[in-house]
């Protein structure tokens, strides 16, 4: 990895940090390519069961894409794999957790976004700043889907910074900690996700996503299929015998 993005597992979780705190984290090239080089790293880790985004110092979990390199570059239309988003540019089925420990504006947005879980420190604020630079936010089209349109147009129209607690009344955020608590509260979560089984983790991720795509009719044929290995994997009877026993299962994922 390089300087501009950290990259470190602890307890079969992989903490991928963006370290430009100077620059409050904002999205550079080195920064975009160093993220998208960290999620496949993880993914492909057998011994990495969550992933966790975050961002360096206090002060910004990402601001967003560098202005600086934009003007220089004259970017007009960013490809869609411009910031590596999870689920659309990157397929990673592992868990995603953003543990936004500050402003998280525009691309930082997208990234929280794209993640599954969210975790944010109680003086973090989320918005998408685009409509006060003329920028476009094609990325945010599932936002939607994760709240109420009302809400969505709010964040949009106005290009304000919503405060950690009103984004959490929202449902656009999981949970909101005081700052110094927000690793802490982010390492819980993800053991009491790796203390599931994985393939059934997976397969609830993947429901979800994939239940977007379709209609409710539709959706419950879908679910039968992304469930249907599960059912008959090793662990579907480790879980039960597991219990049966008294005693902690023991995973095998397969």
């Amino acid at each position: 990895m390089s300087d501009e993005v950290l990259y470190e597992t602890r307890d079969r979780v992989a903490w991928i940090t963006i370290n430009r705190p100077e620059a409050r984290n904002a999205l550079n090239q080195a920064v975009r390519e160093g993220v998208r080089a960290a999620f496949l790293r993880a993914e492909g880790d057998a011994n990495v069961a969550v992933i966790v985004l975050t961002g360096a110092g206090d002060k910004a979990f990402c601001a967003g894409g560098d202005l600086k390199e934009m003007a220089d570059t004259s970017l007009t239309i960013p490809p869609p794999d411009f910031v590596p988003q999870p689920g659309r540019t990157i397929d990673v089925t592992k868990p995603v957790i953003a543990a936004v420990n500050g402003l998280a504006l525009a691309g930082g947005f997208l990234l929280a976004q794209a993640a599954d879980l969210v975790v944010a420190a109680d003086h973090a604020k989320l918005g998408i700043s685009e409509a006060k630079v003329g920028r476009g936010a094609p990325w945010a089209a599932p936002l939607p889907w994760l709240i109420p349109p009302r809400f969505a147009l709010e964040i949009l129209l106005t290009a304000e910074p919503v405060p950690a607690q009103r984004a959490l009344e929202m449902g656009l955020v999981n949970r909101v900690v005081p700052a110094a608590e927000l690793v802490a509260e982010t390492a819980r979560l993800a053991a009491t996700i790796i203390a599931n089984a994985p393939l059934s983790v997976r397969a609830a991720k993947k429901m979800v996503y994939a239940v977007a795509e379709h209609g409710r009719t539709k959706a419950y044929d879908v679910a039968e299929e992304i469930w249907k290995p599960v059912y008959l994997s090793e662990d579907a009877q480790e879980g039960p015998r597991s219990f049966a026993e008294k005693r902690a299962p023991q995973w095998k994922g397969r």
